[in-house]
């Protein structure tokens, strides 16, 4: 029973790993959201387990292995995540296009919110290349969803 709990624990971890594991410059401007994705699902699915806080130590976890300053992506994270937990009964109900588009929404949130804060810090300059990604996340978010809601039935994650 312990491991079935401990599987929500694991799909954030390998969300970290597919966040930050190398790709070839091309590719790396489409890299979907891995770990925004894996936590706006468990948001969805089981609001009570993975919520704002969860969003915001990995996000901490996410802003060291970046070197960014802390509470960047802890931040970005937090809104989307509590977007969704506090929305979670009507997501459920829509058809996965829609879902899919708000994932796209709340992907171009997180974006835009970890744009603000690295320009406040840095000042770089606005590129329509950082909402590629947001994109990516759409397309992917239906296989995902699948997956993970397959996973959890399986091992009958509560």
């Amino acid at each position: 029973m312990r491991a079935n709990k401990s599987f929500i624990f694991i799909s954030i971890i390998m969300g970290v790993i597919l966040q930050i594991i190398p790709m070839p410059p091309p590719m790396d401007l489409y890299r979907p959201d891995w770990l925004l994705l894996i936590l706006l699902y468990w948001a969805m699915a089981l609001p009570n387990r993975v919520n704002v806080g969860v969003a915001g130590i990995a996000g901490l976890i996410l802003d060291i292995l970046y070197g960014t300053a802390l509470g960047v992506h802890s931040f970005a994270l937090a809104v989307p995540v509590y977007l969704m937990s506090a929305n979670y009964q009507r997501l459920r109900n829509y058809s996965m296009p829609q879902q899919a588009v708000m994932v796209l929404v709340l992907s171009a949130l997180y974006h835009l919110i970890v744009y603000w804060l690295v320009y406040l810090i840095t000042g770089i300059e606005f590129s329509w290349v950082f909402m590629w990604p947001c994109l990516a996340s759409m397309i992917l978010w239906p296989w995902l969803f699948w997956l993970l809601r397959k996973f959890r039935r399986n091992l009958r994650v509560t």
